[in-house]
């Protein structure tokens, strides 16, 4: 079994929720006591937010291709950031490491293709919807993505940061989100995607009429089935 590196910590919430989704899908796959070989670091999001804040995204991505980096040296056979949003910098993270980054992007959009969804409504922080890093990976594998419009993108956003990346799960919350999916779905999306790691604390499957990819729940368990290729092969 492949030795997986996380990063986490963005937000710590979420990437409880990646630790648990990856043993629980090796467990599921190997049985008896088996669990995932996995090192963890954990960032103090508090510096992450501040590159983000002040949209350094040079600083950020030194900040997790070092780690990226101290990972790969601990032995480490491949790597994964537990963010959507700070794939932003994965080019970064890449040029650092000699091991192969389990993109996020890569995951949902497998999970979309399974579910024969075209085209995906994207929720998530204002430039995961925003700006092209994301809906350009979710392309490349032929799936389009439909983003909300400016009002309904500042309203999933400051839920995001406000509430849910401190742990705060709010109902009023979950019907804004209802509201935008809907109108996501006006624009033609056929499902849509947590494109967020904490948005899954919110938003569920049974919330909405439409399919829900969890961007977690398809990361971790792409990260998971890539590192147990080497023993199911």
């Amino acid at each position: 079994m492949d030795t997986i590196g996380l990063i986490g910590g963005m937000s710590w919430h979420s990437t409880l929720d990646y630790y648990r989704a990856i043993n629980a899908r090796v467990a599921e796959a190997l049985g008896g006591h088996h669990s995932a070989r996995i090192l963890l670091t954990s960032l103090d999001f508090d510096a992450v937010r501040d590159c983000q804040v002040r949209e350094d995204w040079d600083a950020a991505g030194a900040m997790l291709a070092e780690e990226a980096r101290r990972l790969e040296t601990a032995g480490a056979d491949r790597i994964a950031l537990c963010t959507n949003l700070m794939h932003k910098v994965a080019p970064a993270v890449e040029a650092a490491i000699d091991v192969p980054l389990d993109h996020i992007g890569d995951a949902v959009a497998l999970a979309a293709r399974e579910r024969g969804i075209a085209r995906l409504g994207i929720l998530g922080t204002d430039w995961v919807m925003r700006e092209r890093f994301y809906a350009d990976r979710l392309a490349a594998h032929g799936v389009d993505a439909v983003v909300p419009g400016p009002e309904d993108r500042a309203i999933v956003d400051r839920i995001v940061w406000d509430e849910l990346t401190r742990g705060i799960v709010r109902d009023a919350s979950r019907d804004a989100y209802r509201g935008v999916v809907e109108r996501l779905v006006a624009q033609g999306a056929e499902g849509v995607v947590l494109a967020c790691t904490e948005i899954q604390l919110l938003l569920g499957p049974g919330d909405v009429a439409v399919p829900v990819i969890d961007s977690m729940a398809a990361h971790a368990d792409a990260i998971a089935t890539r590192a147990l290729q080497v023993v199911v092969a």
